[in-house]
């Protein structure tokens, strides 16, 4: 197993750009290719949004829809300032251009629960700027004061009487931008914190949203998103991939395949060998009829038995200082009081319900992509790397995700897709089954962590250390990235060297804070350390709803669990003893308290009922979750989830209500059955059968109460999943007695 340390800087900060078309701040095309987006005589470039001259307000949506509501609240931000109803805005979704990267990553992604975060202003502004430029051309147009016009539900309004916007769009395309707009006041807000209803939810149960599986028909031709085009000759296509990720075809005899019904082409690929028919499941069933020899890569050797114990033997190894304040060490040789205990996670899947797909049309020096993707600008560029067009010259068409958590950010998918179509010649679409899925993923790493603390007289805790063993993420994702970041002249082999640095060239640097983050920084302790060992299999990894903090919640508020029995302490109490610098978090914690009576959580014990309570602190969010649980016949029940949380100021609370809903539900899974495991290298589960999540007759009753904030807005897609697995682990020991230290929780 390798042994080594990567960092990437998580976020870069970058001026976000805004355009309206009336264009605000917009750029010229990087190429001259035809424009993706067309609204009449209209014609939006680079820009964000562009009110044409039939007056309609159109909003080319920066970040992906996967299901999280992007679409509305971010809309919610243009309509807010342009004083017009969310469902009177027009939405497209955005191909690759400058103004659509993420001003906190410096690239087009969707993630890290960013998107309110860091669009909440910016967007604004452009609606504001775009607002003062109609207002000032309608004033010149019709000889009025400026002050005595207004916007308001897409038009223009001087007392009673109403104008069209595209009216005065000629003129407002010839002003120069205010420099500085003002947003409207807090109490004159008309949508943004006020419960609005999804503007895509009629395109999606009507089947008129067109998600990436959608592109193409049974016959072949379609009409595709926001374009003109068909794509004529559309084939499918299914991928043999090695049953160890990372193996490739060392030979292949296809003989009993060409032959078969609708079978057009077998195309040998870098990391496997495709079938291309006329339909879907030819190509499926040809698969089974190939004859595969694989070169094995070094994760064939390990199986989830002989790595736990790697991982346990690396706990007690010194590792790479994370985080130190004081001597931690020192603290706990000297307690009168310590405690220590070994927590584990093991890999998962993300079990996104749209399986991985992409489609592609290569036509000479032009590419055209239809995909559900995290990151456009990422998929221009892994596409380029595996045909001869330049980035430039890859149009991709976004679609609606059929869920992400993460696994969208990676590109895998799209390098399939478009090596198939270079090699074959002919228009494809490629779509995973179920198997490939779960079989081929990015995983969320397995983890152990050995907990130690000291509790000192007065029963506080005066040290706690932590020792996290396990691979980290970071070096997969620039090992997947390196391509997008580098000049397009320099050579493949080239590239590829450098990307494989992304494991090593990092060692004894620094530590991945995505591997460890979440394990020191909540409550008020003098002394704190953290270190990390890294033991890497090579299973590939990737972000995973919450990614570190997925499985530092289980492992810190199991333990501060623990350490509250320890000191004969109410685990509440205990809790806000330690919360000197953390008053948000103290107050999600009461809050989820009150809400479940904890107080008179004895009354409830007599029935049969237990609960245990977390809180964490992630994506600059405070959740404090209160799991109420039974226990018969060694299985655990959730009956119910009280959930307090403040992700500073909402834009929709239906939107956050159903994140941290969804949050819960996708947390749950993985405490009670998540578990992805290997033998020989290969990933043994391939469905739901396998892999359950929960169904809707097992999801607990959810009662949230979301905190009014002023504050910035902060994260809402992920930070509900850390504390739902401890919450359930401490509710499992009220009612038994028995500490559960390893996910998924069962009972001895």
């Amino acid at each position: 197993m390798s042994r080594s340390v990567s960092s990437l800087p998580r976020r870069s900060f970058l001026k976000l750009l805004g355009a309206g078309g009336l264009m605000l701040s917009m750029p010229t095309l990087a190429s001259d290719m035809p424009l993706l987006y067309s609204q009449g005589d209209a014609l939006m470039s680079d820009g964000v949004l562009q009110i044409t001259p039939s007056g309609e307000i159109v909003f080319l949506m920066p970040r992906a829809e996967m299901g999280q509501g992007t679409n509305t609240g971010l809309t919610m931000l243009i309509a807010e300032e342009l004083d017009t109803p969310p469902e009177m805005i027009t939405v497209l979704h955005a191909g690759v251009g400058e103004e659509y990267k993420n001003p906190l990553f410096g690239m087009q992604m969707t993630g890290g629960s960013t998107s309110i975060m860091a669009h909440f202003e910016p967007l604004r502004k452009t609606a504001a700027t775009a607002r003062e430029m109609i207002l000032q051309a309608a004033s010149e147009q019709l000889n009025m004061d400026p002050g005595s016009l207004s916007i308001r539900d897409g038009k223009l309004w001087f007392a009673e009487k109403s104008y069209g916007l595209g009216d005065f769009v000629t003129r407002a395309s010839q002003l120069q931008p205010p420099e500085n707009v003002v947003l409207k006041a807090n109490g004159n807000l008309r949508f943004i914190g006020k419960k609005q209803k999804r503007i895509d939810a009629l395109a999606k149960v009507t089947g008129k949203a067109r998600f990436g599986i959608d592109v193409g028909s049974p016959s072949g031709d379609t009409v595709i998103n926001a374009s003109d085009q068909n794509i004529p000759n559309l084939k499918r296509a299914a991928l043999l991939r090695c049953p160890v990720i990372g193996g490739t075809v060392k030979s292949v005899n296809a003989d009993a395949v060409k032959n078969l019904e609708g079978v057009q082409q077998v195309v040998p690929i870098f990391n496997g060998v495709a079938v291309v028919a006329e339909h879907y499941w030819q190509a499926k069933k040809a698969l089974a009829e190939l004859q595969v020899e694989w070169d094995l890569p070094e994760l064939a050797k390990h199986s989830s038995a002989d790595i736990r114990k790697t991982f346990e033997a690396a706990l007690s190894e010194e590792g790479q200082t994370a985080f130190e304040q004081g001597d931690s060490k020192a603290a706990i040789a000297s307690a009168n009081k310590k405690h220590s205990a070994d927590y584990h996670v093991p890999y998962l899947a993300h079990a996104t319900m749209e399986p991985m797909n992409c489609t592609v049309w290569l036509q000479d020096d032009v590419a055209d992509i239809w995909v559900p993707t995290q990151g456009p600008d990422a998929s221009q560029s892994v596409a380029s790397e595996y045909c001869d067009v330049p980035r430039d010259n890859i149009r991709v068409h976004s679609t609606f995700l059929g869920g992400g958590f993460g696994r969208r950010v990676n590109q895998d998918y799209v390098a399939e897709a478009v090596a198939i179509a270079h090699a074959s010649g002919l228009p494809i679409q490629l779509v995973w089954s179920r198997e490939d899925d779960m079989r081929n993923d990015f995983y969320r790493p397995a983890a152990s962590a050995r907990m130690s603390a000291a509790i000192n007289d007065a029963g506080k805790i005066d040290a706690w250390d932590v020792t996290r063993v396990g691979p980290n993420i970071t070096g997969y994702t620039i090992d997947e990235m390196a391509g997008m970041f580098l000049p397009e002249f320099l050579p493949g082999g080239f590239v590829d060297w450098i990307s494989k640095r992304g494991h090593g060239v990092f060692e004894n640097w620094t530590v991945d804070h995505s591997s460890i983050e979440g394990l020191w920084e909540e409550y008020s302790i003098a002394n704190k350390t953290v270190r990390q060992v890294t033991v890497d299999p090579g299973l590939r990894l990737g972000f995973w709803r919450s990614v570190g903090h997925s499985f530092s919640g289980f492992f810190k508020e199991g333990f501060f669990d623990e350490l509250a029995i320890v000191a004969e302490e109410d685990p509440l109490a205990y809790r806000l003893s330690h919360c000197d610098d953390m008053p948000r978090l103290a107050a999600v914690l009461k809050k989820a308290a009150e809400m479940s009576n904890w107080q008179d959580r004895e009354k409830l014990a007599v029935k049969g009922r237990f609960l245990g309570i977390a809180g964490v602190f992630s994506f600059n969010s405070y959740v404090a979750q209160v799991a109420e649980v039974s226990v018969e016949a060694g299985q655990i029940k959730v009956h119910k989830v009280y959930c307090a949380a403040d992700c500073g100021r909402v834009i929709n609370p239906d939107g956050v209500a159903a994140q941290l809903e969804g949050g819960i539900i996708f947390g749950l899974s993985a405490a009670l059955s998540g578990s992805i495991t290997l033998k020989d290298g290969a990933v043994e589960q391939g469905n739901f059968h396998d892999y359950p999540v929960v169904r809707m007759p097992e999801a607990p009753e959810i009662d949230l109460h979301i905190m009014p904030s002023t504050q910035a807005p902060t994260g809402a897609g992920e930070p509900g999943v850390p504390p739902i697995a401890p919450a359930v682990a401490n509710a499992v020991f009220a009612a038994t007695g028995q500490r559960l230290r390893e996910l998924p929780l069962r009972l001895a």
